[in-house]
């Protein structure tokens, strides 16, 4: 899959050379590689399902300015589409997939001669190997030979040990776990396919010679080995007796072992085991799948996220500006636990109708970009008026208690001249107007 993903594969030679050609056999004696250990399905199911997961989250270019980040317009043109040869999806995609596999990404960086970015190509990790030179670290094609310098590649690395160039495989470090996983899948499958019960010995009364035995053998194959042809019954003549040596799957705890073999694949991938379809009776609640979810992107997701944000943000020729993915659609709750959401961050002051339309991606209304103020729920611009609406309202009540204009501006920061006459309700009442002549 990694040669079909990213470029063609190299000889062995060039395998042999470049230190990516070791030994892959597993203690259970299956041979395990990046191409290998797509076979089992657990693995497939894991690479799938994370490298989806990152390749669809929304991307852009963002500034920060005075401590506030603001979508950087008009922004560079890889970051929509950073290659001609696939879209944005499967570019991603093959870089997430290269990190899973092999624990290391080699983007090809393509630059016009004042620097801008034209191209970008995921390279065949496999063919790629990081050297040290004098000037530097430089990135050799086991294949064809050619040299690239250091800012000619973007190198992504899952885990990289000290003093290392290259990244660990997880596929390499593993391959016992993986080898036996797929030693269970295997021998499930040669099982049914010799047709369940059909593994004996046939003792027959007296001497038969090879020719003999072959055709025994060969007739009682031709009638039970298959699927197909499991179960069906047996007739044997000449005192011949047939001994049953299979073991049952169930005695054998093979389901068992092939349950164990998925929950170690899900602990290589930090995977949740309900994501690859296992399920135990009783023990998944809609809160535990919901705080499963939450600990799916935050530890599985979120960390090759933040790699993919460090590494191309260094390519960007705009100054402070930086990589962002999206990851709010991951966390996304239901309607309503939204609406309670937004209720709240209204009615706190922090978020005004546009943001929750935005976020809800709904067009903006007119007057919408106005934050209220807690309680009153109110225009933020209001907020003054309301203030001194409430000032006069003290003044009004202690000037009615006895209080006079120089104390109660002095005690409320009031900075208005009082006209030195009492509070209306203590004005004497207007004299009646004079009768007309």
């Amino acid at each position: 899959m990694l040669g079909n993903l990213f470029e063609r594969r190299g000889t062995f030679q060039s395998l042999w050379g470049s230190g990516a050609l070791f030994d892959r056999t597993s203690y259970s004696g299956v041979n395990v590689t990046e191409d290998t250990s797509l076979r089992l399905s657990a693995v497939y199911a894991c690479v799938r399902l994370i490298s989806d997961t990152i390749s669809t989250l929304p991307v852009d270019q963002f500034i920060r300015r005075d401590g506030q980040r603001f979508p950087y317009r008009p922004r560079e043109e890889w970051v929509g589409n950073p290659s001609t040869l696939v879209d944005r999806t499967t570019f991603y995609q093959q870089v997430v997939v290269s990190l899973l596999l092999d624990g290391n990404a080699f983007i090809h960086v393509a630059r016009e001669s004042d620097g801008t970015i034209v191209e970008m190509n995921v390279l065949n990790p496999t063919d790629v190997t990081p050297q040290m030179g004098p000037q530097g670290k430089f990135y050799r094609m086991n294949q064809t030979g050619r040299v690239y310098q250091a800012n000619e590649i973007l190198h992504i690395t899952e885990m990289l040990l000290p003093g290392d160039l290259r990244g660990v495989s997880r596929i390499a470090k593993a391959k016992d776990a993986l080898g036996l996983g797929m030693a269970l899948e295997e021998y499930a499958s040669r099982f049914f396919g010799n047709g369940a019960y059909a593994g004996g010995i046939i003792e027959w009364p007296g001497d038969l010679d090879k020719s003999q035995a072959r055709e025994l053998v060969d007739s009682w194959e031709a009638n039970h080995k298959g699927l197909r042809r499991s179960h069906r019954p047996a007739v044997l003549y000449g005192g011949a007796k047939f001994t049953p040596t299979t073991i049952d799957p169930a005695d054998s705890q093979l389901l068992d072992e092939r349950r164990f073999a998925v929950e170690e694949v899900a602990r290589i991938f930090r995977v949740p085991m309900f994501m690859l379809g296992v399920v135990t009776p009783g023990a998944v609640s809609y809160a535990s799948v919901e705080q499963q979810m939450l600990f799916f992107s935050q530890h599985t997701i979120q960390p090759y996220v933040q790699k993919l944000e460090n590494a191309f943000s260094t390519i960007l020729q705009s100054p402070n500006t930086f990589i962002k993915f999206n990851l709010s659609s991951l966390v996304r709750a239901d309607l309503e636990t939204r609406t309670k959401s937004y209720a709240s961050a209204l009615l706190a002051g922090y978020m005004s109708v546009n943001d929750v339309r935005a976020l809800e991606d709904l067009r903006s209304v007119e007057d919408g970009d106005q934050y209220r103020v807690p309680i009153q729920n109110i225009p933020l611009t209001d907020a003054a008026v309301i203030s001194v609406q409430q000032k006069a309202r003290a003044a009004q009540s202690l000037t009615i208690a006895g209080f006079t204009a120089e104390s109660i501006a002095q005690l409320l920061d009031l900075d208005l001249e009082s006209t030195g006459l009492p509070s209306v309700q203590l004005q004497p009442p207007p004299d009646p107007a004079p009768e007309e002549q």
